[in-house]
């Protein structure tokens, strides 16, 4: 087994595709999750149980989870957004297909939950804490609280709110918990200082760093939660993704960190991702090809760092 020193979640296929205004074929959402564990990810967003009138790009969430194949050891995640989406996840689960991690979502904002999720930020504890009791002892939980650094309706976020959010969380027996910070207002300063105050105030949570590149600091502050202690992350080939095409908010460029280009930064200074790094270009490449335009990595035309690991 490869040794890590952090875990990379790949959101392509779930956060990346959420942002499509087309819809991409089943039997290709699967080719691409197939080939993401093959590279190494143990964790992988598979798809999300949201409203298909909403988010249609996942209408098919349950035949897709019918028909991938898994790897023994890596997590599969599906988003759900309230009740009715555990409902789904339970019965996929039940029947033997199921994913085997979901996400619980948040926003630190009012106005935020209110844009996101059409509720309000008290109504969406009071699902969040029925969608963990549901779920409970089925699925690995993972809290979500989306707008953590910063709120594109609200401005300033005071980081009370987000450690209150985590520990709400922890309360519901929910250990892993990311910050999102959705619209790319964190720097490496709030960083160090938002999961640093977590670590001290809610202990034992594990936490994950799902940022958006939208300022293009996404690398730096990833560098940043590192150093804070931070060993999750989130990204996704190409630098996909960002709100839901029916779901407008955030301007210029919305997606994730660069998968490609975070896994040729890391392996360069010596942190072990377990990411097949030679495999990295062609799948990035490939991801271009599915979607039909040019992304946004760099290291997929630049090549990966040359003092990158490679894998044995």
């Amino acid at each position: 087994m490869t040794t890590t020193d952090v875990i990379l979640c790949e959101c392509f296929a779930r956060d990346g595709l959420q942002h499509e205004p087309s819809f991409l074929p089943t039997d290709t959402k699967r080719a691409l999750i197939e080939r993401f564990a093959a590279l190494g990810f143990t964790r992988i967003e598979a798809t999300s149980y949201s409203n298909p009138k909403v988010v249609p790009q996942f209408a098919d969430a349950s035949e897709l989870l019918r028909t991938l194949a898994r790897v023994e050891g890596v997590y599969y995640k599906a988003t759900c957004a309230n009740v009715r989406a555990i409902e789904r996840a339970l019965a996929d689960r039940t029947a033997g297909f199921g994913a085997n991690e979901i996400s619980l979502l948040v926003s630190a904002s009012e106005a935020h939950t209110q844009k996101n999720l059409r509720t309000t930020r008290e109504a969406q504890w009071q699902n969040v804490a029925a969608m963990a009791e549901a779920a409970r002892g089925q699925f690995r939980l993972v809290g979500t609280i989306s707008v953590a650094f910063g709120c594109p309706f609200e401005g300033a976020v005071d980081p009370a709110v987000v450690v209150a959010d985590a520990q709400r969380f922890a309360a519901l027996g929910v250990r892993y918990v990311a910050l999102g910070d959705t619209t790319g207002l964190a720097t490496p300063a709030s960083v160090r200082n938002l999961f640093g105050r977590l670590a001290q105030e809610v202990p034992g949570l594990v936490p994950i760093a799902h940022f958006h590149d939208t300022r293009g600091t996404g690398l730096v502050n990833y560098v940043a939660a590192y150093e804070a202690g931070v060993r999750h992350f989130d990204c996704a080939f190409g630098g996909v993704g960002g709100h839901p095409a029916k779901v407008q908010y955030g301007e210029g460029f919305t997606g994730n960190v660069c998968t490609e280009d975070l896994v040729s930064l890391f392996e360069s200074i010596g942190i072990r991702t377990g990411i097949n790094v030679e495999g990295l270009i062609q799948t990035a490449q490939w991801c271009e090809q599915v979607l039909g335009r040019t992304l946004h990595g760099r290291v997929g035309r630049s090549g990966v760092h040359p003092l990158a690991r490679r894998s044995a």
